[in-house]
Formats: C-alpha cells, structure tokens, sequence
C-alpha cells in the first residue's frame, strides 16, 4: 500500500439499515422458503411489552418502524413474521462482515451498532479508485444478501452521516454535507430538538450561525460535532486489529477451490514473510493466515511459537497441524479470491551457532516441541512456570501458556550445595496447623498438623514478609514469619506465623510446604 501524505485522509462508511433480518434471510433460509417475500421484524421485551426492535424493508415499505407494539404491528400486517432479537449475533455478525472488509483496507472500525468504518487512504488505487472500490463492494454484498448504503468523505464523521441520512445526491462533499438534517450531529435528543425549534433544520443552517452562540445555547458539544462534520476537526476512527508489522498476501483474478492449492499458495507467502523478517533481523512469535472467501466472508488461522523464527518450514508444519485439528474443515466455499498471511508480533532474533555438544540445537527442538503440542492440544493446555517480581511466596510464578514470552522477572540464584531456602512443594491454599506450645515472636517448639503431633528439635528463621500494601485498598496487611523447622523424625516443614503480636492479638499459624 502506498504511503499518504500526513493529514490527507479518505474514509468509507458502510450502513447495513436491515442487518438482524438480513441475517436471519441469509443463516436461517429454511425459515423462509414458504413465504419468502413476508415482511420480517425482530422484536424484544421493552417496560413488559413486546415491540419491534428492527425490521426488514418491506415492513418499512408497509409502515412498520422500531418501537411500534408488535400487537399494533400485526394489527397492520396480519402475515407479519416476528422473530426475537438477538443481539449478540447480530454484532458477532457485524464483526463477520468486518473481518472480511479487511480485504480492502487493514483499518476497520466498528460503528454501533449496524455499520463499519474504513480508512482506505492509499488503497482505493488497487481497485481502480473509488468507483471501482464501491463497486467491488456492493457486488460482493449484493451476493451475499445484505442491504448497504455507502459514502465516502474526509472525515469518519461526515462518512457516516452522509451514508445514513443523505437522501439525494448533490454537487459536491460539501454541499451534501451542509444538505443534512441536524439529526446527523448525533447530539443528545434535547438538543437535536432545540436545534429545529430554533428554526436550524439541516447541518448548514447550523454552520451559517456563530459558534459562540451555537455553543453557548447547546454546548461545546455541539460545536465539535459540527466541526467534525465539516472536516474543520479530525475524527480519527479506532481500527479493531492494529495493523502487523509484515503482512503478505497473494490475489487472484480467478478464485480458487481447493485446500491443497490454497496450502501450497500459504506456503510461498510464508517463505516471503521469512525473507521480509530476514531483512529485519527478526523472528515471528504469532502468524495469522486469512482465508479471504468470494461471498465475503473469510476463514482465520493461527499459530504461535516460543521462540521467534522465520523459517518457513516450521511455520507450514504448524500451519498444517492446526489445519488437521480443525473441527469444521477450511471450506473455500464458492472459492477463495485473497490469502493473506500477517505476523503481528515479532522480536529480534540473530544468527546463531550451534555447539558440537548440540546446547543451542537441543533448545531449538524442544521449543519445536513445545510449538507442536501447543498448537494441537491448545493453548492454554501446555503451561510452564515463569517467575513474578513478589516475594509472596504463592504469587512468585505464575502457570503460563508455553508458547508466551518471558516475563522481566527472573528465577532466583541459590549458592550450590547450600539447602534451599524455600521448599519445592507448596500448598495452596496453606494448611492451618495448631501449635501447642511457641515462643512470642519466635518459632513453635511443638505443633499439631493432620491429627499428628510434631516435636520440634531444629529450626531456622524467621524469613519475615510484610503484606504487598501498595495493592491492598486498605493499605494494610499482615506480616508473615517463615520458620524451616525438623521434627524429631527428620522431617522438616515450612511454616510461618500470620501477624506479628502488635498486628493481631492470636496469629494464626500454617504450614505453607514440605522440604525433600
């Protein structure tokens, strides 16, 4: 994509007015195929009663709107087909749509709660302009069933209000603009009323009066959003996915039908994203291939490594493990016509040697490992521990996927032959032990644990560990004593005191773990 001078912006605006039923036309057909021409509303429960929350065109058509009673409704059009809104869905199915807009432009925003936004600064070129990019994607929805209105403008602001509110077409961006209802400011209802009591109709007699006074009599708010909407402000929109640092891809004039050759293609977009992570100096540790389908819809794989890498022939392994573990095989459907393989993560990865005794090609093989299972079994099903910056005992390691970088924290470094200050074992949560004769402030000399009873001959401590108080809301806590004692058996246990005697009247004690 070629670069845009900074400050010159082109925004699309995509408006899907029917999206619940066109949905349901599209992922329920069966319901349908007796009458496929009824009218269509979703209704849900509202202070008790049940009222339309979104209707088809030809309910519009028959002057059915939002809020009305589904009673009044089918008292207007008795064949009236009502289904309940579901929400969820219709936004999984707007995020559907989004994922597969990413064929034009890496930055797409959502716009509750029926429409996205696209910045397509430097990319309407690889579609012929803008005609061609708006007639790519009106084809690919038509086919797919959804009913859309579109604009572009310079703002995201003025791109959506032409495509929601502009009625008929005029000169130029500007005048279209001006030639919107003061409904398209999004201000709050109060003041969207005040502004036609006013006499201010559309977004131009708005613009014709002073600022100072717009503002005064409704707002700052209104201001900026007036502002926005002329292009005198910027309106930045958020895109959903922040674009990866490398990214591939392969088009194709005719689309193509098969997995295997759809594999293969897969496979050279990874040997150019290896040699692209080459010139860098560094290694992926996330790829992300997507499966662009004719219908608009597409089809996302990922992996994950321990290690960076760029060599593409772990990267296909991968690839083609997380291919056979799928559930719901990669169908191309009515055929693929974009592959797409991004690396959104990546890390500095240098040439290495490998030593005769094989240290750096042993690492290599168990992250190759490590990499495999991940990917077969799950992400979260293979862990390892990494050390945390606490000194609560509990909280020093944290079970991560293995697959994740390590964190800033480091093991600590214990003096060889010196016992270990800390045991291996722990419980979670520690047990309660009953001590049966202490010392203030020092260790027990007797305890009772599991109904057994333990006598006390050696001891060291304390390990004294004050309560993380910068994280308590009370910025309070209690103090811990650690004693390693052995019993008269040989067995030695960890064990401390929870509260000093100036903290709490009767600290309670636990046995927080076991020594070898």
């Amino acid at each position: 994509m070629t670069d845009v001078p900074s400050g010159s912006r082109r925004y699309l605006a995509l408006w899907f007015p029917f999206l619940p039923t066109d949905r349901l036309r599209i992922r329920q057909p069966e319901r349908f195929a007796a009458r496929p021409d009824a009218p269509v509303a979703c209704i849900e429960k509202v202070k008790g009663a049940l009222r339309l929350a979104a209707v088809d065109a030809r309910a519009r058509s028959l002057g059915l709107e939002v809020g009305l009673a589904l009673a009044d409704a089918r008292a207007r059009v008795p064949d009236l087909i009502a289904f309940d809104r579901d929400e969820h869905a219709d936004q999984d199915w707007l995020e559907r749509i989004a994922d597969g807009c990413g064929r034009y432009t890496p930055m797409v925003a959502i716009d509750p709660e029926d429409g996205l936004l696209l910045d397509i600064a430097g990319c309407a070129h690889l579609f012929g302009g803008e005609a061609g990019l708006a007639t790519d994607i009106e084809a690919r929805f038509q086919r797919l069933g959804m009913t859309l209105r579109h604009a572009f403008a310079d703002t995201a602001d003025a791109a959506h209000a032409l495509a929601r509110y502009q009625a008929l077409p005029a000169a130029d961006e500007a005048a279209a603009i001006r030639r919107l209802p003061v409904a398209a400011l999004r201000l709050e209802p109060e003041a969207t009323l005040g502004l036609q009591r006013a006499g201010l109709k559309t977004v131009g007699d708005v613009a014709a009066r002073p600022m100072a006074t717009i503002a005064a009599r409704f707002g700052g708010e209104a201001v900026g959003a007036l502002r926005r909407l002329l292009g005198e402000a910027d309106s930045p929109i958020a895109p959903r996915r922040v674009p990866p640092p490398i990214m591939v891809e392969r088009r194709f004039a005719e689309p193509i039908a098969r997995t295997e050759y759809a594999l293969a293609i897969l496979k050279e977009l990874a040997g150019e994203a290896g040699r692209a992570l080459e010139e860098r100096k560094c290694g992926g540790r996330r790829f992300e291939a997507v499966f662009f389908r004719t219908d608009g819809l597409t089809r996302t794989l990922g992996i994950e490594t321990s290690q960076p890498t760029r060599d593409p022939k772990r990267v296909m392994r991968l690839f083609g493990d997380r291919v056979e573990g799928l559930s719901d095989p990669l169908d191309p459907g009515f055929g693929f016509d974009l592959i797409r393989l991004s690396v959104p993560l990546i890390e500095p990865l240098a040439a290495t040697q490998l030593r005769l005794e094989g240290g750096t090609a042993s690492e290599a093989a168990v992250a190759a490992l490590v990499d495999r299972l991940s990917t077969r079994l799950g992400r979260g099903r293979v862990r390892r521990l990494a050390p945390c910056d606490t000194h609560i005992p509990e909280q020093a390691q944290l079970a991560l996927p293995a697959v994740e970088a390590d964190g800033p924290a480091e093991w600590p470094v214990f003096t060889p032959g010196e016992p270990p200050l800390r045991p291996i074992h722990l419980f979670d949560p520690p047990q309660p032990i009953e001590v049966i004769a202490e010392v203030p402030d020092g260790p027990p000399h007797r305890f009772r644990w599991r109904r057994g009873l333990h006598e006390v001959r050696r001891f060291e401590g304390p390990e004294r560990i004050a309560a993380e108080w910068w994280r308590r809301k009370d910025g309070k806590g209690l103090t811990r004593d650690y004693y390693r004692v052995e019993d008269a058996r040989g067995r030695r246990f960890w064990v401390f005191r929870h509260g000093l005697y100036e903290e709490k009247a009767n600290p309670d004690w636990y046995i927080h773990g076991l020594f070898a």
